[in-house]
């Protein structure tokens, strides 16, 4: 069969149709795209491409880049595999050498002499075996030997009973299982090196007779039994059961740029364990990146310099397409953006025209009133957001407002919302001007202002009551600023007392600033100017004080404080309160406190009336003798000059001491007023004692007095000081007396010393005697006023005793003596501050017996 000469042309046309079809296609689907799909297309053509090319690329170095890691991750595993084989060996063989000491012991091959020495010879030469240590089948160290690096609180100590912790756990399985057992010993105490412990179980007749501990540094058999090429090629590290490293330096992360752009996907890492110790002891090989990374690459730079190019090409596209879609864009962006403006304002725009027409609201306009735009676009007036009851107001105010008549402030009207309800708000009107200038309306803006005026309504009520509060209070307020002559407020109280000039103020704070402050804050730390600078202050101090106004005839009560005025400025606010009932009150106290003062020094040389009339007995008849004596010699004509002489001057001697004892006596028991002096302290103890120790012989008591020497000088009234000091000596001569103590037991101590009490310098009294004490009850109300130990005392000496020290600034207390649990005494005690600037000296006691 022939073919026809016109078949091959026939088989082109055909093949040349197949392909222009597509083509043609492609043109009038092209043709049929608005120009604005067209430019999308175009925009989209080349990013598909690069897109396309990017990951052809990507593709690429994923392949590249796995077939590297591959490599390196194969090599590092047979390289960590022969490591941990070497150091596998190494433990088996001192495992072996372990076993056949423990094997030479329970046969009795090995004695305990030649362990020691065969136990040193393997430390010394393996390096990696820190200690050896025999123990007992109770877990007692028999021996032990240890390398010099081992610290002293890793070595066992002879007699030492192990069983805490892992190492108790393996030996009782190495017991067990009567097989050697490793545990890896963790660093428990700060510094100490980790350790590998080996139990071996020392065996008698198949019998557990103790075992041999073998203990290695996992540092040493790290660094000995690897490898030297595989330290060098990789960072091993020994790590254990949680991931901890116990010897090795591990890698850190990589941080610098270059290494961040390194493909990071693919460990560089292995771990195997570390038989025969098990997943306890991990060995682990980082791989050094010794790789340029795809950074230094010809094939990244070849794919930049691609990349650029492409995006040249898109930039060039896109160009072209901006510039036709500029000025659209532009258009409507500033459509969205008055749009935006407009919706997202919250005043309300109301546009009116020349006639008062309503031709434009926003949205938040239509939100105030609840009317929507149509209803009120094209509205006249009276608009439907009006008051039906304020048409007549709000008409006024539109002709004002399309006269021109407008208030630079606005001004408040009445809104009714679409549901009938009514809010106040403020209205502001300015002209409307059109882009040629021309005047075309009035544009009015509204707030709602129904929420201020609440609160305004609220500010006003609390400041009328707060106004209230401080006219009806019983005391003097008033507030000015520092270096100013002006009075910020001033209460009722204020205005009745000085006026309404601020001269009450400044002379409160000028005499308050004059006196000693009564009240200190306990905390001195504390900010009393409210955390205001400092450097900023005056002189005058926020401090309470007591003063006295001739002017008023009134006692004051000042108190001071700083605060910030509204405005800003730092003010001092006085308040003034009227003591004067008060103050009163504590002089009618004070009077009487000076009569009972009084009365117990009568009461107290009532109670030595016998003792003083007996002191006073010895001088008188001393007198009388030595009278009789010389009328005696010179009737019988046997007294020569030298002997008249010195019998009288006996005589004077005697006079003058029982005018002495009579003396102290009127001068103690005389009243006056108080007389705070500086003191010496020896002479106040001087004289106490020179009163008590007669009541102290008469009742056969022994007074030993240690008065340091150089006390300083205390700022004292010396007789209430001297009656607290006879007081609580005669109290203490009466407790000696009722506990019927024999002569040795009789015995008074008093003590004068110096002494730091809460951080100031004073003077401590202190007088200890021999009885028996008090009942704890007893203690706590000794010091209350009326309360008595004695069935004949009226319980006023040693409370009058306790507020005489605490007006001198001094505390008082009292305690039993104690004997182990046996009361041998009590003391009683009280401390007094030192004069103003008066320094300590060093004490030094001198004993004067009585």
């Amino acid at each position: 069969m022939q073919s026809s000469p016109n078949a091959p042309a026939k088989q082109a046309q055909i093949r040349d149709d197949t392909i222009a079809a597509p083509v043609r296609w492609w043109r009038s689907w092209w043709r049929s795209l608005s120009p604005t799909r067209q430019d999308r297309f175009a925009a989209l053509a080349p990013l598909a491409a690069v897109l396309m090319f990017m990951a052809a690329i990507t593709a690429s170095f994923w392949y590249l880049r796995t077939e590297e890691v591959e490599r390196e991750q194969d090599a590092l595993r047979r390289d960590v595999e022969y490591a941990q084989q070497r150091v596998r060996l190494r433990l088996l063989e001192r495992q072996e050498q372990l076993m056949r000491m423990a094997r030479d012991i329970g046969t009795r091959d090995l004695k305990k002499v030649d362990f020691s020495a065969r136990a040193e010879a393997l430390i010394s030469q393996y390096p990696e075996l820190q200690s050896v240590t025999l123990v007992d089948d109770k877990r007692k160290v028999l021996e032990s030997q240890s390398a010099p690096t081992v610290s002293t609180d890793q070595q066992h100590v002879l007699g030492e009973t192990l069983g805490s912790g892992e190492t108790g756990v393996a030996i009782q399985q190495a017991r067990e299982m009567l097989q050697p057992i490793y545990v890896q010993q963790p660093a428990s105490k700060g510094e100490m090196a980790p350790l590998l412990q080996l139990h071996v179980p020392i065996l008698s007749n198949n019998r557990y007779v103790g075992e041999l501990l073998g203990e290695f540094s996992v540092d040493s058999l790290l660094r000995y039994g690897t490898p030297t090429e595989i330290m060098a090629r990789y960072a091993v590290t020994m790590l254990d059961s949680q991931g901890q490293v116990l010897a090795g330096t591990p890698l850190m992360p990589r941080k610098t740029p270059t290494e961040l752009l390194r493909w990071r996907g693919v460990a560089n890492e292995e771990k195997l364990a570390v038989a025969p110790v098990g997943n306890s002891l991990m060995l682990r090989a980082q791989a050094y990146r010794t790789s340029l990374g795809v950074v230094g690459s010809g094939l990244f730079w070849l794919v930049g310099t691609l990349s650029a190019m492409t995006a040249w090409m898109l930039l060039a596209t896109w160009r072209h397409t901006r510039r036709r879609q500029r000025a659209q864009e532009a258009l409507v962006a500033e459509t969205n953006f008055r749009r935006a403006m407009e919706n997202s304002v919250l005043t309300g725009m109301r546009a009116l025209d020349l006639q008062g027409r309503i031709t434009y609201v926003n949205a938040a306009f239509c939100q105030m009133t609840g009317w929507s735009e149509q209803d009120l676009v094209g509205q006249v007036p009276p608009y439907p957001y009006w008051p039906d009851n304020d048409y007549d107001n709000l008409h006024s105010q539109l002709r004002e407002e399309l006269s021109g008549k407008t208030i630079v402030g606005g001004f408040q009207v009445r809104v009714q919302r679409k549901n009938g309800t009514q809010f106040d708000a403020r209205l502001y009107v300015s002209p409307l001007i059109d882009a040629h200038g021309q005047h075309t309306g009035w544009m009015s803006s509204m707030t709602d202002i129904t929420e201020p005026n609440r609160i305004r309504a609220q500010l006003s009520a609390s400041y009328e009551r707060f106004t209230i509060v401080l006219e009806a209070l019983d005391a003097s307020v008033s507030v000015a600023p520092l270096g100013s002559a002006e009075l910020l407020f001033a209460n009722k109280l204020y205005r009745q007392w000085f006026g309404s000039q601020t001269d009450g103020h400044l002379q409160l704070v000028a005499q308050a600033g004059k006196l000693p402050i009564r009240h200190q804050p306990e905390m001195e730390d504390e900010d009393g100017l409210m955390g205001l600078p400092t450097a900023t202050l005056t002189a005058a101090r926020a401090n309470n004080a007591e003063i006295f106004l001739p002017d008023l005839g009134k006692w004051l009560e000042v108190r001071s404080r700083y605060l910030s005025w509204v405005d800003g400025r730092l003010a001092q606010m006085v308040i003034a309160t009227d003591i004067t009932q008060r103050r009163l009150a504590e002089d009618q106290a004070a009077a009487q406190a000076e009569k009972a003062q009084a009365a117990s020094r009568l009461i107290t040389m009532g109670e030595m009336a016998s003792s003083v009339a007996h002191e006073l007995n010895q001088p008188l008849t001393a007198i009388s003798n030595y009278s009789s004596g010389m009328l005696t010699r010179l009737e019988k004509g046997t007294l020569t000059p030298e002997q008249m002489k010195f019998a009288l001057e006996k005589t004077a001697h005697q006079a003058q001491r029982a005018g002495q004892i009579i003396q102290r006596i009127r001068s103690f028991v005389k009243k006056s007023e108080p007389n705070r002096t500086l003191a010496q302290v020896s002479d106040m103890v001087n004289e106490a004692i020179e009163l008590a120790g007669i009541e102290l012989r008469r009742r056969n008591v022994q007074l030993s007095a240690h008065v340091a020497e150089r006390l300083p000088r205390v700022m004292a009234d010396t007789i209430l000081i001297e009656q607290v000091l006879i007081n609580l000596m005669k109290n203490s001569a009466e407790s000696i007396d009722y506990s019927d103590r024999p002569t040795g037991q009789r015995r008074v101590e008093l003590r004068v010393r110096p002494q730091l009490f809460e951080g100031q310098n004073g003077v401590e009294f202190s007088v200890e005697d021999t009885g028996k004490g008090m009942p704890p009850e007893v203690l706590e109300h000794l010091f209350e006023a009326f309360f008595s130990t004695k069935s004949e005392g009226m319980g006023i000496g040693l409370n009058l005793c306790r507020s005489i020290v605490e007006s001198h600034h001094g505390r008082m207390r009292a305690e039993n003596l104690y004997n182990g649990s046996e009361v041998t005494g009590c003391r009683f005690s009280f401390w007094l501050p030192l004069a103003t600037g008066v320094e300590t000296t060093t004490p030094t006691e001198t004993s004067e017996p009585t």
